[in-house]
């Protein structure tokens, strides 16, 4: 981590991607935090890459406006980066506040609308943002700030696009064609799934093949997949999603227009989030729904940190996932929910005695998750009869960029063991829980990781919810839970 970038003093990172990093300063002369975008050094002498970095900065500076993030300033390290100088948001990103899953109707359809109006200020300039997607949405307080736009480009040059740019889930359907001509109704399009992954939990789109989707393509209606959002939040979100740009809202801030007036006549905050489970064949994700939580499930050893939160698989908002077997479930919040691995796993890669073993993969999107960096939460679960008094320790990652907190004991039903934390990964609101649990006799024994991207801890509201069942309960009991 460099200590000092120009004449601002480098705190810790918060974030990177694959052309830029970006790092928390102090300016100390002004007592302000400043976000610092330093474009990687292997794009640095890309002349077309570091072009793109600058027009970004010429942009935002052409709107300065409180809806967009500002830049303050600009400069080169002396290796030859460039790097802008941006506006802090200490509220962090949509994309944390989604992982926790699908936000309340009223609130999302506001901050839809906040979005609409900062694209607004875009278009108002003549530029098309051309990348929306939950990570360039950022939060100041609850005032909402619109990211990132290195892919921006001038609306007057948009029918000579010859490249495909854009983050599937988000992107227009002519966005990916080449040279198929774009217009503001292409960020419409993107504002409306914003909208859509805010009410639902998921981007438009995912899991879905078709069956019981509207005339807007792919998408199914947001009451589909959660009961309880009314007729009218379908029609506006589904109208910003067609897949002909002619029928979609001609604006975003006709579309703005339409989701204040939509959030006017819709439910209050204060109602439970509730979602139906829309998942894929095979997934085996199924709602939570509103099971009784058995006493016994955990001991009073482990207590939650907040009382008033979620509680694995009784919260609204929270679903249900098991392996191949069905003897080994866990809840997590829909959010993560998007993808699933059930087939299990070899306890060799804990440097347990090797075997195929009952295990599972949850987040949503397991081709990132394993990237220790990656603003992709997620949990794995697997068992082994390895995992027992007397046995070899595992070998459990080591986290060498986080701040680890002591363990503490842990007990859930007839498994106990102890829960470890790091913290603060990289800079960063990513942490991850390393929980091992033994059993009392002889049988299966959990290993469990939970990685997290916000400030919220739910590892014992995910732990209360483990259930182990048939071949895995405890043998001297035979009991399932």
């Amino acid at each position: 981590m460099p200590r000092q970038i120009g004449r601002y003093r480098v705190t810790s990172r918060l974030g990177f991607g694959a052309f830029a990093t970006v790092w928390l300063a102090e300016d100390d002369a002004l007592k302000s935090s400043v976000a610092i975008k330093v474009l990687a050094d292997n794009w640095a002498h890309h002349a077309d890459i570091r072009a793109r970095f600058e027009q970004e900065a010429r942009i935002m500076r052409r709107a300065d406006s409180d809806r967009l993030v500002r830049v303050l300033d600009i400069g080169e390290l002396p290796d030859g980066r460039p790097y802008l100088v941006m506006t802090y948001a200490a509220g962090g990103t949509l994309a944390e506040r989604l992982g926790a899953g699908p936000m309340r109707i009223h609130p999302a359809l506001r901050t839809a609308a906040d979005i609409a109006r900062s694209v607004a200020v875009l278009h108002g300039i003549g530029v098309l943002h051309r990348d929306l997607k939950p990570s360039n949405v950022l939060f100041d307080g609850e005032r909402v700030l619109v990211a990132d736009l290195g892919l921006a480009k001038a609306i007057a040059q948009a029918s000579g696009f010859t490249v495909v740019a854009g983050t599937p889930g988000y992107m227009a359907p002519e966005q990916a064609r080449p040279g198929g001509g774009l217009d503001v109704r292409a960020d419409v399009y993107a504002i409306g799934a914003l909208a859509y992954h805010m009410l639902t939990g998921r981007a438009p789109g995912v899991g879905e093949h078709g069956a019981g989707s509207s005339g807007s393509g792919s998408a199914l209606r947001p009451s589909k997949l959660r009961p309880g959002v009314p007729a009218h939040v379908d029609k506006v979100v589904l109208r910003a999603l067609h897949r002909d740009p002619e029928r979609r809202w001609p604006s975003a801030s006709a579309f703005a227009e339409a989701l204040d007036e939509a959030a006017d006549r819709a439910p209050e905050p204060g109602g439970p989030v509730r979602t139906k489970d829309s998942a894929k064949a095979g997934r085996r994700i199924r709602s939570a729904g509103r099971m009784a939580v058995a006493a016994s499930a955990l001991a009073a050893v482990l207590t939650l940190a907040d009382s008033s939160g979620p509680v694995g698989s009784t919260a609204p908002g929270w679903v249900r996932v098991s392996d191949a077997s069905g003897d080994l479930t866990i809840a997590v919040p829909a959010g993560w929910a998007q993808q699933l691995k059930d087939a299990g796993w070899d306890p060799a890669r804990v440097r347990l005695p090797s075997g195929q073993a009952p295990g599972l993969l949850v987040g949503p999107d397991l081709a990132a998750w394993p990237d220790p960096a990656s603003r992709v939460p997620g949990v794995f679960a697997g068992a082994s009869r390895s995992l027992g008094s007397g046995q070899p320790a595992p070998a459990l990652p080591a986290h060498a960029d986080c701040t680890a907190h002591p363990a503490r004991p842990v007990a859930i039903g007839d498994l106990t063991g102890w829960v470890r934390r790091w913290v603060g990964c990289g800079g960063t609101p990513i942490s991850f829980s390393e929980v091992l649990l033994a059993p009392a006799h002889d049988g299966y024994g959990i290993y469990v990781q939970i990685k997290q991207v916000d400030r919220t801890d739910r590892t014992d509201w995910i732990l209360e919810s483990l259930r182990v069942r048939g071949s895995l309960a405890p043998q001297a009991t035979g009991r399932g839970r």
